[in-house]
Formats: C-alpha cells, structure tokens, sequence
C-alpha cells in the first residue's frame, strides 16, 4: 500500500510535468526540439551525395548537434561554406573543436542559435534531423527564405502534404533502414 502511495503522486507529477512541457511548447508557437541523435557517417555521406553538395554550395545544418554535417559537407563533399545551427553549448564547442580538428574551422561556422530565427537566405543546401512537427513547422521558412532551387535534405522525417522530389532508403551498418528526403525549393 505505500508503494501506491509512493507511485501515484510520482505519476501524478510525472503528467503533471509533461502537461507543462505541452503548454510551454503551445506558447511559443514552437514544436519541440529534438535531443540529440548524431546521424550515422555513412547516412551522413549519402545525405550530402543526395543533395548534390560540393564546390559552390553553402550548406546550412538546422539543429546540427556535434558538426559532422557542415564539417563533411566541407571537408568531403567541397562545398565552399558551411554553418551549424545549434541551441546547445556543449554540442557547439564539441562541434568547434572537431572543425578544427579537421582543418576546416576557416570555412565552418557554427552559430548559437534558434533554427526558427536563423538567417538561412544564403543557403544553396539545408540539412535537418529534426522531428516532424518541427519540419513542419520549419516549412514556412524554408519556403519564404531560401532561393528557388535550393536543396533540403531531411533524414527520416518528412513535410507532411509537401511531396519530396525524392526519397533514398538508406542502410547503415548495422543494419538499420534510414529513409531520406530530397526538396528543391520551388
């Protein structure tokens, strides 16, 4: 019986909490942000080959977490620039210290900042990993912002009614199926 006790005002909380969370995110007008999950190398390679990057592009990473996108982008694919948006200082400053690592800090950049207040006009390539709410909520953005045949690529999540120009199903080596996303910008 103290157990119950004990587990009933814990779940309690526990919704309580999520309620909050909910509400917060109802505020703003913001979905949720996803917690970091690093896109495998390899999903990562054929993201950048999906999109076409190299010399000429400025690729954006929306949400870009420890920089192995930008930085391949650079480092790998040739694209002339790079930049990395991201909220978290940690992820930032390991982000930082791998372009360096690389030898390409001078030509990626990785800014502390909201995705949803970025300014993403330059962009020739947009890379995400986000949720699907965010994507959505993105989409607007993307279209008002970016330059009529800029590329988007997602990784697994897709923009509801807005039908990608193309899809890859992608294995990594492990075994696992990873699906992605292609847009131009009309």
């Amino acid at each position: 019986m103290n157990a119950l006790r004990v587990i009933l005002p814990a779940s309690c909380l526990v919704a309580a909490i999520v309620v909050l969370i909910a509400a917060l995110a109802a505020c703003t007008g913001k979905p949720p942000y996803p917690r970091f999950e690093p896109t495998p190398m390899e999903i990562v390679h054929e993201m950048l080959k999906l999109a076409r990057v190299g010399p000429g592009d400025v690729l954006y990473d929306l949400g870009s977490g420890d920089g192995r996108i930008p930085i391949a982008a650079v480092n790998i694919s040739s694209a002339d620039r790079a930049v990395g948006v991201e909220l978290d200082d940690q992820l930032l400053a390991r982000a930082e210290q791998k372009a360096r690592d690389a030898g390409v800090a001078d030509r990626v950049t990785f800014v502390r900042q909201d995705l949803f207040e970025s300014d993403i006009a330059k962009a020739t390539v947009v890379t995400l990993y986000l949720l699907p709410e965010t994507n959505l909520a993105l989409r607007p953005k993307l279209l008002r912002e970016l330059k009529p045949g800029t590329h988007i690529v997602s990784h697994s999540h897709d923009m509801g009614d807005w039908a990608p120009d193309r899809t890859l199903d992608v294995e990594d080596r492990y075994g696992k199926l990873h699906r992605l996303y292609l847009w131009r910008v009309p």
